[in-house]
């Protein structure tokens, strides 16, 4: 009985800790792909297409280098480029560059308006989308601002899992409740 006890404080743990970092271990570059991570990681970065190499601080500098738009994955400064919108909780989705801070949420999570001009509610576990309600922000001042809007966002995706890991925890302990009436009925009628 013990062990059991033990087994499911351990596996409680591990969930809570999993989720933790998987919270934690997006990336801080705006509109990349997951995948594409690795490939923006290095100092110096070729463009996709091959043409020119650019410094990793000319990454998302609203100045499009690559003809591709590979440098500006998170502004709209490269028509060719694509913005890919994460969406915790609903469906991925890529859009044009073009529509990257142009004042009307695209994505479901808002990771599209990252000016600070207006505030993107994220509906995406609501299933809702553009059709939302848009608040104005005060514009951002400095990177700073930048990190604190990413700990937000951090801490939403938080949020996201904490409450999944209650409704998992809530089913555990009524999966372990049923047991112990089972096995209390089956000694009852033995």
């Amino acid at each position: 009985m013990n062990s059991c006890y033990f087994l499911r404080f351990h596996l409680s743990c591990f969930l809570l800790l999993a989720s933790a970092a998987c919270c934690f271990s997006h990336s801080s570059l705006i509109g990349v792909h997951p995948l594409d991570e690795e490939y923006y990681s290095s100092e110096v970065i070729k463009c996709k297409d091959g043409s020119k190499s650019f410094s990793r601080d000319r990454l998302n500098d609203n100045f499009c280098d690559c003809p591709d738009g590979t440098d500006e994955p998170g502004t709209s400064a490269c028509p060719a480029a694509k913005f890919y919108c994460r969406n915790l909780g609903s469906k991925p989705l890529f859009i044009v560059s073009s529509h990257v801070n142009d004042h009307f949420c695209d994505c479901c999570d808002g990771s599209d308006e990252h000016d600070g001009i207006i505030c993107c509610p994220n509906t995406c576990v609501m299933g809702g989308n553009a059709e939302s309600t848009i608040s104005h922000c005060k514009p951002k001042a400095s990177k700073k601002g930048v990190k604190w809007e990413e700990s937000v966002h951090n801490l939403t995706g938080l949020k996201l899992l904490f409450v999944l890991q209650v409704v998992v925890v809530i089913f555990l302990v009524f999966l372990w409740r049923f047991r112990c009436c089972t096995r209390s009925r089956r000694r009852l009628y033995h």
